[in-house]
């Protein structure tokens, strides 16, 4: 019977024992205020278990509460057995030879119907099945580095990932795509640009905001715009994705300077403080600047050595000297604190910031404002923190100041080194100005001015 239950335990459980049913069974629901009708689905095991899980016709997954329901009845029986069909990916040798990294994106999957979430399917016939305008950009080889969600993401993912690139980079290949959950993605993007070296070609990540099941799905356009990114002269590692909510274009993100700025629209993705590298519009490719490493013949190398315990801290109201003591006592190397405004912290937590550094341990300084720079020289909070030997993330977001603390610390661990490298430009993530029209970019608007 568990099989036949899974996932369900408790009031949930109960119900549908009595009622006789199981997963895959076509039910009617009625509560109080309305009516459902769908199938069954099996649920994760950590699910609250006072729900029924049923699959919608509209395909979207609903949770009803055991306590709300009056009358449960079975009209039939519906197994899932999703797979995206294969068809052989045609081969032209006019176009590109891209490689497509998959490492539990949602790009070309299908539904799991274990959790409600999906299953990357990355064999090129899948995806030439669900995606076949690919076979007029490129031809595609597909490889699954690791299948995980992107907020279990480690330093050692990033490590895997960045010497696969190099294999690749080095082998011939034109340029490579890798499919990537959108919640880390900033981060994966800042690791693998700091940690591959003389880059000779565009590495170009790409996720979707909603499975390529559902008819809104950004899935598909989005993958073809990372292909033409992925065969373009860019040499840098970037992110492209949709810039508008009605599918119209995708931009293209360096690495270093961009952010998942909501949690479910489409176009979520922004460069902080200045404007996108490019944007593909009609299978177009069209940038906006020429500021950025061009493709070339050189020999992709990585350093990917990397310092685990390095701490991302958010200054708050309340922030006390036992948090940081904490990172202190337990042996971490370096810490970022995300400080309000140009960058300050309550002056209550000044005696654990002084012993962290008396005892090693490197403080980067990060803003919680995202855009704007960090300025520790305005006020007095700031001046008294550069005097206690905390440096200055400018405009650095606190996810690649993150990542930049780690790379950094895992090269050397001598101080005046540190700070050297913390302060250099070492992969686009430093500005030299705000561009002023950053804040609130509009790409329609900036291109109908024909300021881009």
């Amino acid at each position: 019977m568990s099989e036949k239950l899974r996932g369900y335990k408790g009031e949930g459980k109960n119900l549908l024992i009595k009622n006789r049913l199981e997963i895959w069974d076509i039910v009617q629901i009625k509560t109080d205020k309305t009516q459902y009708e769908g199938i069954i689905l099996p649920r994760n095991e950590y699910s609250a278990p006072n729900f029924i899980n049923i699959k919608l016709d509209n395909n979207y997954n609903v949770g009803i509460k055991v306590s709300e329901i009056k009358e449960i009845t079975k009209i039939g029986k519906k197994e899932a057995t999703y797979k995206i069909p294969e068809k052989e990916f045609p081969i032209n040798k006019e176009l590109p030879n891209l490689k497509l990294f998959g490492t539990g994106g949602t790009i070309a999957s299908r539904l799991d119907y274990t959790t409600g979430a999906v299953i990357p399917s990355f064999t090129p016939g899948e995806l030439f099945s669900a995606v076949p305008e690919l076979a007029e950009i490129c031809n595609l080889e597909c490889e699954i580095v690791f299948e995980i969600l992107s907020e279990n993401m480690k330093p050692e993912n990033w490590q895997k990932l960045a010497e696969r690139v190099v294999d690749t980079a080095n082998s011939g290949c034109d340029g490579i795509i890798i499919g990537h959950g959108t919640d880390t993605m900033s981060f994966t993007s800042a690791a693998l640009s700091f940690m591959l070296k003389d880059l000779s070609i565009p590495v170009v990540l790409v996720g979707s905001q909603r499975s390529s099941d559902r008819p809104s799905s950004d899935a598909a356009q989005n993958l073809i715009n990372a292909a033409i990114v992925a065969k373009s002269d860019i040499a840098e590692v970037v992110i492209a994705m949709l810039g508008s909510s009605s599918h119209d274009y995708g931009l293209i993100h360096r690495g270093t300077l961009v952010r998942k700025m909501h949690s479910s629209v489409r176009n979520t993705f922004r460069t902080i403080n200045s404007i996108p590298l490019g944007m593909v519009q009609n299978r177009t490719l069209k940038m906006f600047t020429e500021d950025y490493k061009k493709r070339s013949k050189s020999k992709t190398t990585s350093i990917t050595n990397f310092e685990k315990k390095v701490a991302l801290l958010y200054s708050y109201p309340g922030l006390d000297n036992d948090q940081i003591n904490f990172y202190i006592d337990n042996g971490y190397k370096g810490i970022v604190i995300v400080g309000t405004g140009l960058g300050h912290v309550s002056t209550t937590i000044y005696k654990s910031i002084e012993r962290a550094i008396q005892e090693g341990i490197t403080i980067l300084m990060a803003t919680q404002t995202l855009h704007g720079f960090v300025g520790m020289n305005v006020y007095s909070t700031g001046r008294e923190l550069l005097n206690m030997g905390v440096i200055p993330g400018r405009n650095l977001l606190p996810e690649t100041a993150y990542i930049k603390l780690g790379w950094v610390l895992g090269q050397t661990n001598n101080p005046e080194e540190i700070k050297t490298l913390l302060l250099e430009n070492i992969a686009g993530e430093y500005l030299e100005r705000e561009i002023p029209i950053a804040f609130n970019y509009n790409i329609d608007e900036l291109l109908k001015s024909k300021k881009l």
